[in-house]
This record gives C-alpha cells, structure tokens and sequence, in this order.
C-alpha cells in the first residue's frame, strides 16, 4: 500500500462508525512487512473475535503521526477500531474494555514491546501498562488497563 493510501485508510478507519454486528468488531492494523511480533498480535486480535485488515507498509511514520500518537508511546505496530487507534502490543481484554466503557479518549498503548505482551511471547507473569491517550494535545497518558494483573 502506498504511503498516502495508508494515511487515507487510517482515516477512513478511525472514523468508522460502530455500526458492526455486536459479535464481531473490524480492526484495521499498519504494519512493516518483516515484523513477526506483528503478525502474532494480529492472529491473536483475530482469534480474540475481532475481523482484521492486515496492511503492510514500509514507513509507519506517516501513520503514527495521522492517528496522534504521542512521541515516546510508539510500538511496531498501528491498528484502528471503532474510532480509537490501539498502538503496540495492547491484549484483546484491554480493547474489549474500551469498546465497552466508549471512553472520550483518541486510544489506548503499550509503548515498546514489552516482553510476555500478545505476539511477544507466552509469558503467564508478564506485567505491563495500558495507557490511555487523550484527544487533546498535552494531556500526558494515564493507567486504563494493567496487564497481567486480572
């Protein structure tokens, strides 16, 4: 996909209603090709339930920067849902969480790879922060969800 029809597919997905059936969610995912931790998660959304939309570009760059993520909570990959970007390694219950409650809030993030997170290897001990980021501007991100700690 080229770089300006990646941005414009961002769009159009973070503006998607939520008018999918109530079992099934679509989730848009950005992703580098040669990214294999990418791939897991994206297996993992699907086995969780969601309908995924897999597209590899070479630069996530323009993406990032479309969908607002604050510079320091980037991870390897992108993906759009009900009109929220989930960033990185988020599990599905972090997502499930967010479709439920609906908060006022531009997505949620695992910034990094943390280790034992989805697609980052099976680790019953991992811990890890799921942080929500704010619509506007300078509001630094807060705890939505912690991993591991169920």
């Amino acid at each position: 996909m080229k770089r300006s029809g990646a941005v414009i597919g961002l769009i159009v997905a973070l503006a998607a209603s939520t008018s999918q059936a109530k079992d099934t969610q679509h989730m848009t995912i950005w992703k580098t090709p040669w990214c294999g931790c990418c791939h897991e998660w994206a297996a993992i959304m699907e086995d969780a339930g969601f309908e995924v939309t897999v597209n590899d570009v070479e630069d996530m760059s323009p993406i990032k920067r479309q969908a607002g993520i604050p510079d320091g909570m980037e991870s390897c990959h992108t993906a759009a849902v009900a009109g929220y970007f989930v960033e990185g390694h988020v599990p599905s219950r972090a997502i499930e969480r967010l479709l439920s409650e609906r908060p006022d809030i531009a997505g949620i993030a695992v910034p990094g790879m943390p280790q034992g997170s989805p697609g980052m290897g099976d680790d019953p001990q991992a811990r890890y922060d799921v942080l929500a980021i704010s619509r506007a501007a300078g509001v630094p991100p807060t705890l939505f969800y912690r991993a591991g700690i169920e």
